[in-house]
């Protein structure tokens, strides 16, 4: 816990650094302390990545990152120093419930990070995915090894970049540090909302409420937490929306929505917000956003070129098309198996149920998949019914609406592809918040709401709960509860206690897990790792093996077929 705290002191130092200079190069003129860190959290993520094409993001990659918060920090100390200082002084201007509130909200998170791993990928790829950045940076046609291995996020890249491999095994928490901030936007804009009792402040505070949902998976580089705590922040800036700022504003809105596609690619459809802007503002914000645009090329240029190296395949996994003939490519017929089996997994059916079941039957049966999936399932349908009635009558604006409109394209999507609600419920989520203050206003009931959330939270961190009463995944464990032997030292990375043995499969040597576990684990395991039950399906099924394209694991792998079609 105090070692995964020390880590966000220095993360801290290097974004606020780093967002400022950002914040220079694009002209953004920002003030706010939240997003200054995610501007240098982002332009981290991109160094990083352009860094991973050409070699391991390790103590090199550090040195290099040393030298340049050195250089930014004396480039622009007044501006830097301003920060802090604006930090510090909207800090005391908080009451003493807001400021008791954000230091014990700050203890639990970093708690929560030192806890045993919760999310069932981080056991699958997520460790797996960062050893290799961190030892090798992207490595061509990684994904005939693990088809999971070409989801490399923008996250995985940032989280690669912060897990200091060369100086210590078990850091693996920048959601947390990514949660951390977005508690503390969501605290300052109740301060603003006591003082100006405009409503978008009270909708963007109502995130807050979310800590008892996203706790358990704070210990993981998930995707899902930066993409849900950016979107609250792009949708905010959104509603404010005002022509006098609508340059600064449309540029922090484009960098968030950026940031999300590149870590979660699922989330695409927030690109429409800037979208929306450009085409409402275009007149204005054409000849100030060359820069931007400049931008948002580099980070699909790296997107292009990340899927390229990893999978072979240039749009992965937006669509399977290769546009340049590469040996190492994943066979298609790979590919398809993860398609169809994502939107499968996504509906809880078998291939036979697709093919016998009618559309009515799949969705009851993806809509009663377990107790948990139902609450969640039954809140997105209400939420979608009722909520135009109350934009209609208490927000009428035309930005409520554009979120509304977006979020029936997002589930759409998911429908089309793999209809789980961890990929829309951030938009649920908002329009929830958006309902919810209508009727919770008063101070009084907004502090009772965030301390009732906050002491639930308080349960997850010390008592154990029963997850398989709320789902049939019987991967997830209840486990996760804090241990006060992880004040220092956080737990280990993976939560398998499990044990590897060597395997070798013609010219590939590679560890496997050392029980009967699910086909993709791959754990902490020694790299190269992969399930050797994985292996063998594969096989059987489809006819390949993954091998080593050299001698040199660096040089990455390709598919040799088996068996002819």
């Amino acid at each position: 816990m105090l070692l995964i705290f020390l880590s966000w002191i220095y993360i801290l130092f290097t974004t606020v650094n780093l967002g400022v200079s950002l914040d220079k190069i694009l002209k953004i003129k920002n003030s706010n302390f939240v997003i200054t860190c995610i501007l240098g959290l982002f332009l981290i993520t991109i160094l990083a990545s352009i860094w991973a094409i050409f070699g391991r993001i390790n103590i090199e990659f550090h040195a290099f990152l040393l030298m340049l918060n050195g250089i930014v920090f004396f480039k622009f100390k007044n501006e830097i120093v301003s920060i802090y200082k604006l930090f510090i002084s909207d800090f005391k201007s908080l009451s003493l419930s807001l400021k008791l509130f954000l230091i014990i909200v700050t203890v639990l998170i970093t708690a929560q990070c030192a806890t045993k791993p919760f999310i069932i990928d981080n056991e699958s790829y997520y460790i797996q995915t960062i050893k290799w950045l961190n030892q090798y940076g992207f490595v061509k046609g990684i994904a005939n090894l693990h088809i999971f291995f070409g989801q490399t996020s923008g996250w995985h890249i940032a989280q690669s970049a912060f897990s200091f491999s060369f100086l210590y095994k078990n850091f693996n928490d920048l959601s947390g540090f990514c949660l951390l901030l977005g508690n503390i936007f969501s605290v300052f804009k109740i301060n603003t909302y006591l003082k100006t009792h405009n409503a978008s402040h009270l909708i963007i505070a109502f995130p807050l409420l979310l800590n008892v949902f996203l706790f358990k998976f704070i210990n993981t580089p998930s995707p899902d937490i930066p993409t849900y705590i950016f979107s609250f922040i792009v949708f905010y800036y959104l509603i404010k929306e005002n022509q006098k700022n609508i340059i600064s504003n449309f540029k922090i809105i484009s960098i968030l929505a950026l940031f999300i596609f590149y870590c979660k690619i699922t989330s695409i459809t927030i690109l429409l917000i800037p979208a929306y802007l450009l085409i409402a503002y275009y007149k204005i914000l054409i000849p100030k956003i060359k820069l931007i645009i400049i931008l948002s090329f580099v980070v699909l240029s790296l997107f292009v070129i990340k899927n390229t190296i990893l999978v072979g395949s240039q749009f992965y996994p937006i669509f399977n098309h290769q546009f340049i003939t590469l040996d190492y490519a994943v066979p298609k017929d790979l590919i398809e198996f993860m398609f169809n089996g994502t939107r499968i997994d996504g509906f809880y059916i078998t291939n036979n149920n697709l093919e016998t079941l009618s559309y009515f039957e799949i969705a009851k049966k993806w809509f009663f998949s377990s107790f948990i999936d139902c609450i969640f399932n039954l809140l997105t349908l209400i939420t979608l019914l009722i909520s135009p009635f109350f934009i209609y009558k208490y927000y009428n604006k035309r930005t409520y609406w554009i979120i509304y409109f977006t979020t029936i394209i997002q589930m759409t999507i998911m429908f089309l592809s793999s209809p789980q609600y961890r990929y829309f419920i951030h938009y649920i989520f908002f329009l929830d918040f958006m309902i919810i203050a209508v009727f919770i206003k008063n101070k009084k009931l907004v502090f009772l709401s965030i301390y009732s959330v906050l002491f639930l939270s308080v349960l997850i961190l010390f008592v154990p709960i029963k997850i398989n009463q709320l789902t049939t995944n019987k991967l997830m464990n209840s486990d996760t509860t804090f241990s006060f032997k992880n004040i220092i030292f956080p737990y280990s990375n993976s939560k398998l206690g499990v044990t590897f043995y060597k395997e070798k499969l013609k010219n590939l040597n590679y560890n496997s897990i050392n029980e009967d576990y699910f086909i993709w684990a791959t754990g902490n395991g020694d790299l190269p790792c992969i399930n050797k039950y994985q292996l063998e399906f594969i096989n059987k099924n489809y006819h390949y093996i993954p091998q080593m394209r050299t001698s040199d694991l660096k040089d990455g792998f390709y598919s040799q077929e088996t068996k002819s079609k």
